[in-house]
């Protein structure tokens, strides 16, 4: 009788655990969709800014170096004025696909939000950070899309702050940001970023999205 009632506690037992683990599991998955962009299939801010928290603690335990690249689009509604949201989007899973491409898979590339990306950069000094803000600035401009027969491109303008001790994610977050409202303002002043009707051909007929090219950027040299 009590083989009996050992064999069925322990039955249940394993019942239950596989019905935890499968549980967990699920709860992983949904997890994963919260903290991700339905679109480009990288982090969406949730996910960049748990990604963030998860590094403040590596900086302030262990003293290693990281970086926060803010990177927002230059003239990209343009683009979905003249061909729609479809093309819009396509343009941005290119910009994604290119930023990954200059990026190390040890960093973190995320969609902030609308037509900004954040890159979380690991073990560099300042110096290396902007360099790197500035080859990803080229390779963006260097971008040619074609819509139909017409070629249009989008350019980038980049901001950067390094990590600190006792910063809190929205120290860094706001740092970033300012820091590329800056470079922004600084490309207007130096005439870089023109209005969109001077940089795209006048309007006609188009088609989503069908293909983009890239040429390698050629980057100045940043001085540590």
């Amino acid at each position: 009788m009590f083989a009996l009632v050992k064999d069925k506690v322990l039955s249940r037992t394993r019942r239950l655990e596989a019905e935890l683990a499968a549980a967990r599991s699920k709860i992983k998955r949904l997890e994963s969709r919260i903290e991700t962009d339905a679109l480009l299939d990288i982090f969406n801010r949730r996910g960049f800014e748990r990604e963030l928290a998860r590094a403040l603690l590596q900086v302030n335990r262990y003293q290693r170096s990281a970086a926060v690249v803010f990177i927002d689009l230059d003239n990209f509604k343009s683009i979905n004025d003249r061909f729609g949201h479809l093309a819009g989007d396509a343009a941005l899973k290119a910009v994604a696909e290119a930023i990954i491409r200059v990026c190390r898979a040890s960093d973190t590339v995320a969609r902030f939000g609308g037509d900004e990306f954040a890159v979380l950069l690991w073990d560099l000094r300042e110096c290396d950070a902007r360099a790197k803000a500035l080859s990803l600035e080229k390779t963006i401009k260097a971008m040619k899309m074609r819509f139909a027969t017409d070629f249009s491109s989008v350019g980038a303008s980049a901001g950067v702050t390094m990590l600190r001790r006792f910063d809190s994610p929205t120290d860094v977050i706001g740092r970033a940001d300012k820091d590329m409202y800056s470079r922004k303002m600084q490309k207007r002043s130096e005439g870089q970023l023109l209005p969109a009707a001077l940089v795209i051909d006048p309007p006609q007929v188009a088609q989503p999205f069908e293909e983009f090219q890239s040429r390698p950027a050629v980057l100045a040299p940043v001085a540590c």
